[in-house]
């Protein structure tokens, strides 16, 4: 049965994206950046909706109010990295639109790739080490001007459940950088969708917003130290089964 759901949830996923992604390579030859955005969330939406439906997947959100107040306040969201769904999930979250940072490569993938490529983001060139964190201080100081958040995995890719990857300083750099605040986020995607799994399960996926941490006066890497300690001690409490 989980497999058929997959399956469905796959040709669900295969159906919508392609006249999603020419809708949006067409509508940015007029929408703004903020426009565009919303499209984006809505069909995010559509997936985590049939997530529940077909899947069985359900989210249960905790620390809502711990996310700064006001269209100007700057946040940079670090996020646990488990699964594609934590990817889709978060912009149907925030009450901000988010700039994702990653690798440009995937602005090369048809129909959802070149959709990320027309909005208003952060990809950088992962081989052009200094180059590219330049360009996210760059673009990451604009971006935060105009109230939007920024979102990083300091992980860097999808960690299997009950490990701890290596957590990379770009997020804490950047906030340092710009004086604004991190927001540590756990999620226990991997319970239902595992890294690189084609068969989802039905369960809950718990998401855990942490306090802001400011980032003025901080030293990069012992702001990132913090950040990995709250996220890794949220995720052996809502996982406690994956650090048996």
């Amino acid at each position: 049965m989980a497999l058929l759901r997959s399956i469905l949830h796959a040709l669900w996923m295969l159906v919508t994206v392609v006249p999603w992604g020419i809708w949006m390579v067409t509508a940015s030859l007029w929408a703004n950046g903020e426009q565009m955005y919303w499209k984006a969330a809505r069909w995010l939406g559509w997936q985590i909706g049939a997530a529940r439906v077909l899947c069985g997947i359900q989210v249960r959100v905790t620390g809502m109010e711990n996310l700064p107040q006001g269209k100007t306040s700057p946040a940079i969201l670090l996020v646990k990295h488990q699964s594609t769904f934590e990817t889709f999930l978060m912009p149907t979250l925030m009450p901000h639109p988010l700039a994702y940072v990653f690798k440009r490569e995937l602005i090369y993938i048809p129909f959802f790739g070149w959709a990320m490529g027309r909005m208003d983001m952060i990809h950088i060139d992962r081989s052009l080490r200094a180059q590219a964190f330049n360009r996210v201080v760059e673009q990451g100081k604009r971006l935060l001007a105009q109230g939007i958040w920024v979102i990083m995995f300091p992980e860097g890719t999808r960690i299997p459940r009950g490990q701890a990857g290596n957590y990379k300083t770009g997020g804490t750099r950047l906030a340092v950088e710009t004086g604004a605040p991190v927001i540590p986020i756990a999620v226990s995607s991997a319970k239902v969708w595992p890294r690189k799994a084609f068969v989802k399960r039905p369960g809950v996926v718990d998401v855990v917003i942490g306090k802001p941490i400011p980032s003025q006066g901080r030293q990069a890497d012992e702001l990132m130290r913090e950040v990995q300690a709250w996220i890794e001690a949220e995720m052996h409490r809502i996982d406690p089964e994956a650090y048996r």
